[in-house]
């Protein structure tokens, strides 16, 4: 019995070497073959390495691009965030809220960063001799009705509730003048300062902003 199974064991012993000796003595045959191909077309051979070093490099992992939206916003963000020396998480925010509020009351959001810039400087708690509060320094006894739906006058120092109140009245001021220079300067109460003063310094931070913005809009590189 046991004679019978060794020389079971033996006989698939000896086919399975004489395949492996087959399989190894057809690719040294074909080596040379493969070699004149190369040989005569390089192509062909740089190819096949290409492919070798891609298979044993695995599958290729492709990142997935940012949403322009995102990148616009996060260009943006970064550059109030150093510019202002904000926090990155904070300019983040008032950045999307910004865009949010530009949606809803139609005006435009680089606009609205542009007049927290020099409003406020991004400080979300600041507050004027005169009463102006929040981002965009909003005074509460001008514009109780807008604030009623908020809770009062405290949450002006809501940045979210502050930049969308800041807004909605720089909307309704530019479609009164229809004229952003003059909606500037009544935004800011010197309607009657004959040079303008004010609305210039918002116009050169849009227009840093804009700058941006049309940069971060252009195709990203792969």
């Amino acid at each position: 019995m046991k004679t019978t199974m060794m020389v079971r064991v033996y006989g698939a012993a000896r086919s399975t070497l004489a395949l492996v000796g087959l399989a190894a003595l057809s690719v040294w045959l074909l080596l040379p073959l493969q070699r004149d191909s190369f040989a005569q077309h390089p192509a062909v051979a740089a190819d096949f390495v290409d492919e070798v070093a891609i298979v044993a490099q695995g599958p290729v992992q492709v990142a997935d691009a940012e949403p322009p939206r995102e990148h616009e916003q996060r260009v943006l963000a970064e550059f109030i965030a150093k510019r202002y020396r904000v926090a990155e998480t904070s300019a983040a925010s008032f950045v999307s809220f910004a865009y949010r509020a530009g949606v809803e009351h139609s005006v435009d959001p680089v606009l609205i960063l542009a007049v927290m810039a020099i409003e406020s400087r991004y400080n979300p708690v600041a507050e004027s001799v005169v009463g102006a509060k929040g981002l965009m320094q909003v005074i509460a006894k001008f514009h109780q009705e807008k604030l009623l739906e908020h809770g009062g006058e405290l949450a002006l120092l809501e940045p979210e509730v502050n930049i969308h109140v800041g807004a909605r009245i720089l909307r309704e001021y530019l479609r009164r003048f229809g004229d952003a220079e003059t909606a500037l300067q009544q935004y800011n109460g010197a309607l009657d300062e004959p040079t303008s003063r004010y609305a210039h310094k918002v116009f050169a931070e849009q227009a840093r902003l804009e700058a941006l913005r049309q940069k971060a809009r252009k195709p990203q590189s792969a």
